[in-house]
């Protein structure tokens, strides 16, 4: 009885398919641009690896080489994800529900629509890495950097939620806008607070190019998701949607962090003259002298 009315359901189009993970496989390598944007990154990504610790081989301050350590982990992060990703470990066909333009006329097997749900982990772990790395050049105190982490990972995790959300239309866009709240979060303290404290801290200069490097390229990932797949399908081709993503986290990951390690490297001086710990910015405005 219960078999029978699991599969009912099935055939009424209220489960996601099941596919294994060769099956997933299979199906991003026989389309060679998603396959492409997912090997090329995995490919840059190690590239940078190697890069970023000949890069940084000869970094002494211990303020530096947090900088450093938390630098290279967006690479490694991005790299492990790509392969669970082109692996198919981190990817699935989730049916959408009543309302989406994709109900029932996804790509995958069974009108399912591709849902690379991985990218949501990588980001949950790289971005928060970024975000030190950013908040110990701005030189920053230790509340306005655990706010802005929490927020990011805040964002990360019910942008996963959303497009995880397969029973209700509305509920995957009331997680979307939850998401882009915490967003706003993260925005205020990188344009406000944080550049305030890069001018008290003297590195004003470099941060603020990483700053919008950061602020207009991670504005990219929500607009994407609204017109992708997964949002209105306006764009309905995954290889699509996964070159921009892909596109953008070389830009805003790799990209990002040879420009930060190359001025760490060359100004490791400046680094040294904050004051220990996380945060050389004060509440009050001032930074405390150097112990």
């Amino acid at each position: 009885m219960i078999e029978t009315a699991a599969a009912g359901l099935i055939t009424q189009g209220t489960v996601p398919l099941e596919m294994t993970q060769t099956e997933i496989f299979q199906y991003i390598q026989a389309d060679s641009l998603l396959s492409a944007s997912l090997w090329v990154n995995i490919a840059l990504a190690g590239l940078s690896i190697l890069l970023f610790v000949y890069m940084g081989r000869n970094i002494e301050d211990p303020r530096a080489q947090l900088i450093f350590v938390a630098t290279l982990m967006v690479p490694l992060v991005s790299i492990s994800s790509y392969t669970g990703l082109v692996s198919g470990i981190t990817v699935g066909f989730l049916e959408m529900p009543a309302g989406h333009a994709l109900a029932g006329a996804g790509t995958g097997p069974d009108g399912g629509v591709f849902t690379p749900w991985g990218r949501y982990l990588t980001w949950a772990l790289s971005t928060p890495m970024i975000l030190i790395a950013l908040g110990l050049l701005a030189g920053t105190n230790m509340t306005k950097l655990f706010t802005a982490v929490t927020a990011d990972i805040g964002m990360c995790i019910t942008g996963l939620a959303a497009a995880l959300t397969t029973s209700s239309y509305l509920l995957r866009w009331v997680w979307y806008a939850i998401s882009c709240a915490f967003f706003v979060v993260v925005l205020y303290i990188l344009l406000a607070e944080w550049a305030r404290d890069a001018e008290l801290a003297g590195t004003a200069e470099i941060f603020n190019t990483l700053k919008i490097l950061t602020v207009v390229l991670w504005l990219g990932y929500p607009i994407v998701w609204g017109l992708g797949a997964e949002g209105l399908a306006l764009v309905q081709s995954p290889a699509i949607t996964s070159w921009a993503y892909s596109g953008m986290d070389v830009i805003a990951k790799y990209l990002f962090a040879f420009l930060l390690l190359r001025w760490v490297v060359e100004n490791e001086h400046t680094v040294a003259k904050m004051a220990s710990g996380l945060g050389a910015a004060s509440g009050s405005g001032a930074a405390p002298a150097d112990d």
